[in-house]
């Protein structure tokens, strides 16, 4: 079955520019996809429309997650609360709360399971606690489970969304440039821990990425975007410098980290090996 399913998705923004352009994508159960494209190029608009926090353009179009529609024709359904409570939306800003500490942060994904008294009272189940300090464990950070979120570093903190996702029970994990922010060792964390929640917990996962090189490391899956357009959708091991060049232009330098672009200003047609590699 189909974890997502888009057809002729569209967005126009006010100023009448096109943010998606008849966008038709699947993901399939299981799969790890990444998904890139130079700035503005459509990639946090369509995480957006997939996890019904933006209605599309009022025409035909169908988002489809599970089997279960989300969004349709410009209309989110009305049963979106219940069908998001299957996908995680993991931001770049970690959308943690810092005044709490990391384990009621990461129990804030099981308040779809809870009554409302014990979400006003803060009374969560042992189970669900339990649930809490396993997955904070999981992600390598159960030693910061009652610490104020606001003392975690940027790369902890993006471990701790990792871990509201796995209390959310989550079987989709939308992720909108992870790593952005991150140093390059707490970005690896990251995207590691994603892989793991992908091949180990068999998670559908789709995250945005500004660099191919990451890309190609974790997901064997990439689809490319341009002006709202797919432009490229396939194995990742076939997005060279030489394809990216031929797809972006002078804006292929943008998807390229700065070893990856000294390497490729050097040799367009390097050896895809040797350029993760280097």
């Amino acid at each position: 079955m189909d974890a997502i399913r888009i057809e002729r998705l569209t967005k126009t923004f006010r100023n009448g520019r096109k943010a998606l352009d008849s966008v038709d994508l699947r993901v399939e159960e299981g799969e790890m996809v990444a998904l890139i494209g130079a700035s503005g190029s459509g990639k946090s608009t369509l995480l957006r429309h997939i996890a019904g926090f933006t209605a599309s353009d009022p025409a035909p179009s169908h988002v489809t997650l599970l089997g279960r529609p989300i969004q349709q024709n410009g209309r989110i359904v009305r049963e979106v609360r219940s069908i998001r409570r299957d996908v995680a939306f993991v931001f770049q800003q970690f959308n943690l709360v810092g005044r709490l500490s990391v384990h009621t942060n990461v129990l804030i994904g099981a308040l779809s399971r809870v009554s409302l008294w014990r979400r006003l009272a803060g009374r969560f189940p042992r189970g669900e606690r339990a649930l809490a300090m396993d997955s904070l464990t999981a992600m390598g950070i159960g030693e910061h489970a009652f610490e104020r979120a606001s003392n975690l570093s940027g790369g902890q903190q993006q471990r701790a969304a990792l871990a509201r996702a796995l209390v959310q029970r989550a079987r989709i994990v939308l992720a909108d440039e992870p790593i952005a922010s991150l140093d390059p060792e707490s970005a690896r964390r990251v995207m590691e821990l994603m892989q793991t929640l992908n091949r180990e917990r068999k998670l559908t996962v789709v995250v945005s990425l500004h660099q191919i090189d990451v890309a190609m490391k974790y997901c064997p899956r990439t689809v490319a975007l341009r002006d709202g357009r797919v432009v490229f959708d396939g194995a990742s091991e076939r997005l060279t410098p030489d394809v990216l060049h031929k797809l972006y232009g002078s804006s292929a330098s943008e998807l390229l980290t700065h070893h990856v672009a000294q390497a490729y200003a050097a040799d367009p047609h390097l050896n895809v090996n040797s350029w993760i590699a280097s």
